[in-house]
């Protein structure tokens, strides 16, 4: 990129949709041109580069980078980041993801932001041509010139890799981690694409029995595994925890104080008598079309499931099929459940007074637990507890609003 000396000022257009300046004000003459150049404007609202900035008077809040030659080393540069913290502290956290992109051999890819879920956890995903060849793995991320890089909190990054590695090592398409800096909470994934379960549903209703049919069939084969033993048990005692954030947070927040305060021993005693006596299996704890990726004739791809607990046989089948984020014809429910019962000939009428229970518990398991840890979501979320606290105290519900989730 040369440097518009003379010009003073060059623009280049940037494909996300923000315009990129770069200025040289070696040959400035006053400070008020840089009323004239449109700059003053230029950086309120696109990405300035500004060389020989002293030159342009106070620049406030602007991050200062400074490239010195390295005396130990001709070839190299050292290079100083000075600005507010405030403003500019995840410049630190940017040289960091790059010293891993470097050491992967995706420093030279293009980063663009991919929706987060409800966690501190950002998405990016690089695309890379030069990866566009299929590597020794065979992973398709290297076939398709893509990854996802996850950005996690410095030493969170424990739980996602263990899972990782068990389902894989099961023969499940978790995304392979292509490169990792889990002190600092860095993943590098194979980048699954786009196709996630709940978009196919949207765009091609038709394929829904053979979706959920997959679904079905997916766990069957999971719950033939012993879980992890490291897991958190999701038993009548956690059950009963956390359901009980439910009478903590939302009676309130609705105008009924006080009520539902019974539900936490209830759902002990019920999880006693419904769902006791059963060994427990893997629960991937955000089972649904928004955390599967349709990948056509070969397994459904895996997301979100650093939060796996060890836990009944029918959690996640509740979850998938009684997904409150749309619509699912009872008749595909129906015939889910049974295919479950039968392909790993669980007692009928044990099955289903436990799939019942988890119906009923399934939005203070997902979403009241999540949302006591972040009260901010309390009134958005109010609509949708109401009616579970009685007519007298109901609200409507929020146009478009739906039941939340753990990784919504």
């Amino acid at each position: 990129m040369p440097s518009p000396t003379f010009t003073l000022v060059q623009t280049y257009p940037d494909p996300m949709g923000t315009e990129i300046w770069h200025a040289d004000l070696y040959r400035l003459g006053d400070v008020g041109e840089l009323v004239e150049l449109g700059l003053d404007e230029a950086m309120e609202e696109a990405i300035t580069l500004i060389e020989w900035p002293e030159k342009g008077g106070d620049l406030p809040g602007a991050l200062t980078v400074m490239i010195e030659p390295e005396p130990e080393d001709p070839d190299l540069r050292r290079i100083t980041f000075n600005g507010d913290p405030v403003r500019w502290g995840l410049v630190g956290r940017i040289v960091t993801i790059a010293k891993l992109l470097r050491r992967a051999g995706w420093d030279e890819a293009r980063i663009v932001p991919l929706a987060g879920d409800a966690s501190s956890r950002r998405y990016f995903r690089l695309e890379d041509h030069a990866h566009a060849e299929p590597a020794p793995q065979g992973t398709a991320a290297s076939a398709t010139g893509q990854a996802v890089l996850m950005d996690a909190s410095p030493g969170s990054c424990g739980p996602y890799v263990a899972m990782t590695q068990w389902l894989q090592g099961r023969g499940f398409h978790a995304p392979a981690i292509l490169a990792t800096d889990e002190p600092q909470g860095l993943l590098l994934l194979e980048d699954l694409g786009d196709d996630l379960v709940a978009r196919v549903l949207e765009e091609r209703p038709a394929l829904a029995p053979e979706i959920y049919a997959r679904m079905t069939e997916l766990l069957v084969e999971i719950h033939r595994h012993e879980p992890p033993d490291h897991l958190l048990r999701l038993d009548a005692d956690e059950l009963s925890q956390q359901v009980g954030l439910f009478a903590e947070w939302y009676p309130a927040a609705v105008g009924a104080a006080g009520k539902g305060s019974e539900v936490a021993a209830l759902m002990r005693e019920l999880h006693a008598e419904l769902a006791g006596g059963v060994d427990p299996v893997l629960g991937l704890r955000d089972f649904h079309a928004e955390n599967l990726v349709w990948l056509g004739d070969a397994p459904l791809g895996l997301l979100d499931f650093q939060d796996a607990v060890i836990v009944h046989p029918a959690y996640d089948l509740v979850s998938g099929l009684q997904d409150a984020r749309r619509d699912i014809d009872p008749a595909i429910e129906a015939r889910e459940i049974a295919r479950y019962i039968a392909a790993t000939g669980r007692d009928e009428d044990a099955f289903r007074a436990a799939y019942a229970l988890w119906r009923a518990a399934q939005p203070a398991d997902h979403g009241d637990f999540h949302a006591a840890l972040h009260p901010r979501r309390q009134a958005a979320l109010s609509g949708f507890h109401a009616a579970r606290l009685g007519d007298d105290h109901a609200q409507p519900r929020p146009s478009g609003a739906c039941a939340p989730r753990r990784g919504a």
